[in-house]
Formats: structure tokens, sequence, C-alpha cells
């Protein structure tokens, strides 16, 4: 015996909710009306594979979800899940490469959905130096590896706040998306016990920074960054839609000097 899943009403019932949007509003964006969602909702009215795509874009569901949604509407997926190392991705792969060590001697990385490192270049590895091997074996995860009290926090010098920008980032992104193995990195990172930095002295001169910076010593110098992300636009495949790239852009100027030093 099978128990048959959601509805396509009720998945899209769960979005909209999420969103906070109503039935008008939706409604509205879509060119449609309130009482044709609403039977899309129940049940009484089976939506087009066209209005479920619609409706997913103006609920900005994810696209694994869109095609979550296809299916319990009875029709096919509509986007790939493509491995990142088929040759189908070669340009994508080359692409990201030529990026990464562009960005250098800045650190930057491209993570997946829920933050495995899929590639880093030689600013992120500077930053890894030192980190015991088993935080390093593959797939490395960012979050693991950043507020792992054997990985990157001791080194934080703001690591309170830091830490609370990146819980932070996971509640909205689990909010937003219904990602179970997300949920199970939340729980892991946000039990690490939070390291205690003893005073370091006197503080020195106040940086007026423009974002909240990642204060991260290295070697004797405290280096600030700040934090940029890029998605791609309009993906078409599951795996180029969960990829995000993230930079970590030098916050002073004695940051950019230091790296510049160690890159020769």
């Amino acid at each position: 015996m099978t128990t048959a899943g959601p509805t396509v009403g009720s998945l899209l019932r769960t979005w909209r909710e999420r969103r906070g949007i109503s039935q008008l509003e939706l409604a509205g964006r879509a060119d449609s009306s309130s009482r044709h969602i609403s039977f899309i909702e129940t049940g009484r009215s089976r939506p087009s594979e066209e209005m479920v795509l619609k409706l997913a874009e103006h609920l900005d569901v994810p696209v694994r979800e869109r095609n979550s949604l296809l299916l319990s509407a009875g029709y096919a997926p509509r986007f790939a899940h493509t491995p990142l190392d088929d040759p189908s991705m070669g340009t994508l792969r080359e692409g990201l490469e030529r990026l990464l060590s562009g960005y250098e001697p800045y650190p930057a990385l491209v993570v997946d959905a829920t933050y495995n490192v899929i590639a880093a270049n030689r600013g992120i590895l500077m930053l890894l130096d030192g980190l015991p091997g088993h935080l390093l074996v593959p797939p490395l995860n960012a979050m693991r590896i950043t507020l792992h009290p054997e990985g990157l926090a001791p080194r934080i010098l703001n690591i309170a706040e830091w830490r609370g920008h990146l819980l932070s980032q996971m509640q909205r992104q689990i909010a937003l998306a219904r990602s179970e193995p997300l949920r199970a990195l939340y729980e892991e990172v946000s039990a690490y016990p939070v390291p205690e930095r003893p005073g370091d002295g006197e503080p020195g001169e106040p940086v007026p920074y423009f974002a909240l910076p990642l204060v991260i010593e290295h070697d004797g110098h405290a280096l600030s960054f700040v934090s940029s992300i890029s998605t791609f636009n309009t993906p078409m495949d599951v795996t180029v839609a969960e990829l995000a790239i993230e930079t970590l852009l030098p916050a002073d100027p004695a940051t950019v000097k230091y790296l510049r030093s160690l890159d020769g």
C-alpha cells in the first residue's frame, strides 16, 4: 500500500503562506484570479504546467522544489540536475576556476546549497592553514570549518558577532526552502561551543566598516574582510541554481597590504 504525497495545491499553499502572500496578491502577480488560486490550492482545479511554473516563479520557489511541484501536478520535471563533474558542465567549471584564481590574493570560494565547498582559491587555503585534518576531509563544509571549536572560530576576533550573522543567514535560508540537510547542519553548528577570547590589550583605532566584517587572525595579523555572495541569474539546472560564489573583500588597507605581500 502506498501513501499519496502532497498535492500541488497544498504545496503551493504552503509556499504562498511561507512567503506571506495572500491569494489575491498572488493572483495579481500571476495575472489570474483569487478564485482560480483558491481552486488550485483546494484541488478543485488542476493547474496547467505553465501555471505551476508561473506561480512558482512569483513565489520564488527554489528550482529543485519547482520540479517537485510539477511532479505533484502530474507533469515531468522541467529542470535538469546535472552533476558538476559532468562533461556538459566543463565550461561552467572552467569559468568558476578562472573567477576564483582571478580574485587572488583575496579569498573566494564556491559552495552548494548546504555549504559544501565546491572550489576555493589560494586565499581561502591560506586562511585554512593549520586546521586539523578531520575538518579538511572532503567534502569540506564552510559552516562547519568556520564555527567548529577546532576550526576557524578561535581565530575569529569577532566570533560572537560573526557567528550570529552566519546562524541568522542559515535560519533565513531554512525559512525560504524546504531543506532537511540544511536544517541538520544548522542544528549541528549552532550547538558548537563559542570560543572565549581573552582581552588582547587596549583596542586599536576604530575602523568605520561599511558592513559587518569578518576579523580573523593570521600569523599575528588581524585581517578584516566583508563577505559578498553571488548566485546565477535564471538558472535552468538544479545544480547551478544551488551554487553560491562567496568573495571576501578586504575591509581595510592593512589587509590589502598584507595579502599582497604574501602574493609576492
